[in-house]
């Protein structure tokens, strides 16, 4: 009865507008206060305890970190740098400058590990220089939420760090080193739909009569940008650092960068860009120590157990129940944030997972790249907003467009999921 009441709680609060951790966390506060009725007081001291708990973990320092990286390279001018090095490669020509919107979001998710935050930096520069190509506004917000979608696989990734909080035994080295290839796997699925979609579309007939940037130029200007990723992941493989500290590594880095190298960021932006961190930072961590309310009245309610042997007596076999999660995990990624999404489910999953002796680290990878497909698939889709708002197009106006990126990352996710060795060669190879 109060298990039922958890959860018509928390949908109710949502369907009534209520942020998602706040419904988390008042769902979760009900139901643990009900259950111990007798004892009221006591019961809801569960309830800070939990929520200070949630927060105590030492590997969500990072979280903040990354989060401020993202916004100091997003004002230090490094992706239009890396925006014209990537064009001095492929040169001009019709769905060139798709491919580097693409590879360019891949590399900045190996220095901020937030998609939103790369989609508003490589946004800014990319989608202005599509539209001058002659690309329609709802075609370009499409490729680059969805090229932003892959920021959460290739490390650092803020998802992964949550991921290993919430799972036990799942570390944050092997997390990184597991998503690298598939998302790379995740961007090159990205770039035949897209290319193809503009030739076959006539776009970007104007792109050809622009001039082409000189390379040496342009790779001198990109230097400090290509060595940030060398920096944060060669400094953890090396031992130097761990993943916790390399955030606050790559912060002091971007900040030489923006303020000493570049000397596009002074000592009057800082406020700024501490503000807007702090408040993503905020809104993340809130969700997470919330969220902790609600798991522990999962357990205490005994609801995860029955949702288990609901799932593993149904008649489906591993194949069939793997298929169903993902599906459930799609359909909630059109209408969740992604860190909301793991922190609701992961608890659910997780004798799921121990079930059917799943490696959790390819499980991970599994989770976080549906997750992706999710921040840019309408009609809340939390990188397509931002990258919309960008090119001042309706969400209605890409969908002909995102639909097709959509289908090739699921592809993808497919592939994953059929051959594990994709995400699981890596952190064996490096001995994680």
């Amino acid at each position: 009865m109060i298990a039922t009441l958890l959860f018509v709680a928390f949908l109710s609060l949502m369907f009534l507008g209520v942020p998602i951790g706040a419904a988390l966390g008042l769902a979760g506060a009900v139901a643990i206060g009900l259950a111990n009725s007798e004892a009221q007081w006591f019961g809801l001291l569960a309830v800070p305890q939990n929520f200070y708990a949630g927060l105590g973990k030492y590997p969500l320092l990072a979280i903040p970190m990354f989060v401020l990286v993202g916004s100091i390279f997003d004002r230090s001018g490094v992706a239009l740098r890396l925006v014209n090095f990537a064009v001095s490669i492929v040169g001009r020509g019709p769905g060139m400058l798709p491919l580097v919107a693409i590879a360019v979001a891949m590399f900045m998710g190996g220095i901020s590990g937030s998609g939103p935050a790369t989609a508003a930096a490589v946004g800014g520069v990319m989608i202005a220089a599509m539209a001058r190509a002659g690309y329609p506004a709802g075609y370009s917000a499409s490729v680059v939420a969805s090229a932003a979608a892959t920021d959460i696989l290739i490390p650092p990734s803020v998802a992964f760090i949550v991921y290993s909080v919430l799972v036990p035994g799942a570390s944050v080295p092997a997390l990184f080193a597991a998503g690298m290839f598939p998302g790379v796997l995740a961007g090159l699925s990205l770039i035949i739909p897209a290319v193809w979609l503009a030739r076959r579309h006539g776009m970007g007939k104007l792109e050809a009569g622009l001039a082409r940037p000189p390379f040496w130029r342009s790779l001198r200007e990109a230097s400090w940008g290509l060595a940030a990723p060398v920096v944060i992941l060669g400094g953890m493989r090396m031992g130097w650092f761990t993943p916790t500290e390399a955030a606050v590594v790559a912060v002091f880095y971007g900040l030489f960068v923006g303020m000493v190298v570049h000397r596009t960021i002074r000592v009057r932006d800082l406020f700024p860009i501490l503000r807007e961190a702090g408040e993503l930072s905020a809104v993340i961590l809130v969700v997470v120590s919330l969220a902790g309310i609600f798991a522990f009245s999962l357990s205490t309610l005994g609801v995860i157990d029955p949702v288990t042997r609901a799932i593993v007596e149904s008649g489906l076999n591993e194949s069939g129940v793997l298929a169903l999660i993902i599906v459930l995990l799609l359909i909630m990624g059109m209408f969740l944030d992604g860190i909301s999404i793991m922190l609701i489910f992961v608890p659910l999953m997780a004798p799921i997972m121990a079930h059917y002796q799943w490696d959790v680290v390819w499980f991970g990878v599994v989770l976080v790249l549906t997750i992706a497909i999710g921040q840019f698939t309408p009609p809340m889709a939390v990188n397509l907003m931002v990258s919309a708002k960008i090119a001042q197009a309706r969400m209605e106006a890409t969908t002909r467009w995102v639909l097709w990126l959509v289908a090739a990352m699921c592809l993808a996710m497919i592939a994953v999921v059929a051959w594990p060795q994709i995400a699981l060669w890596l952190p064996a190879r490096l001995g994680y």
